[in-house]
């Protein structure tokens, strides 16, 4: 079994980032990454050499499904007024301001190709080819145990110091997870991701591939516990997000 993380830049003009992972003795293996995919045929193309035609389970840092015009779906206001004390609100998505073609739904289908099915319910330990929807913020709150978001994204007044220090403490939590129930072992990357004195392009590089390897962790948890081990918002018709939390 496989799991791939992917941070989907919401325009194909920006980079994406991809990390895959398998099961390997009771955790998820670092197997491939890639911090410069560009239009989505580039993704499926990874995705088609990397996986192949073993089961996989993948989870997209993007809308995948949006069927309203404007406003917000349910599913998105739903987890921002249950994360706003976290501050891990999700963006608004609609058509009007991701279409007329919404990326990650145009991903959805080349995936589909690929014999991978769009589906918001996981069932533990089972192999699959699927692809989910999920938020890393509100995912972090969760297994890290955190009482508001790491604060490592470019935001007006937020200097390159406080973003340097919030990024190396997302590397040490993810590190962390080399101990968690399953485990992760990404060695090849934590090891080398020190954001200090990045800037620009380098250092939305390292953010796009930590959260595409944070990604591919969830998709590891939300296999290994099923329902167990994660919340939704949403359904299947109107959007939806799946957030990992410890396993009740």
């Amino acid at each position: 079994m496989k799991f791939l993380g992917i941070d989907l830049a919401w325009s194909e003009a920006n980079p994406s980032a991809a990390v895959l992972l398998r099961w390997e003795n009771g955790a998820g293996v670092l197997t491939a990454w890639h911090d410069r995919l560009g239009q989505n045929t580039e993704i499926a193309a990874f995705v088609a050499e990397n996986v192949g035609d073993e089961p996989a389970l993948i989870a997209v840092d993007a809308p995948l499904l949006v069927p309203n015009e404007e406003g917000t779906r349910p599913c998105d206001r739903e987890l921002s007024r249950f994360y706003r004390k976290a501050r891990a609100q999700a963006y608004p998505a609609n058509r009007r301001r991701l279409g007329p073609k919404v990326r990650g739904e145009e991903l959805v289908k080349l995936l589909e190709g690929l014999g991978f099915r769009h589906d918001p319910e996981v069932g533990a330990r089972t192999e699959v080819r699927q692809v989910v929807e999920v938020f890393p913020h509100p995912a972090a709150v969760e297994l890290f145990g955190l009482s508001r978001i790491l604060q490592y994204k470019a935001r007006p007044g937020r200097t390159y110091a406080e973003r340097w220090a919030e990024l190396a403490r997302f590397r040490d939590l993810l590190r962390g997870l080399s101990a968690a129930t399953p485990a992760l072992h990404a060695e090849k990357i934590l090891d080398r991701a020190e954001p200090q004195g990045l800037r620009g392009q380098a250092l939305k590089r390292l953010e796009d591939l930590l959260d595409a390897l944070f990604c591919a962790y969830i998709a590891l948890h939300l296999w290994y516990w099923g329902p167990r081990g994660y919340r939704r918002f949403g359904d299947r018709t109107s959007g939806y997000i799946l957030v990992p939390i410890p396993p009740r």
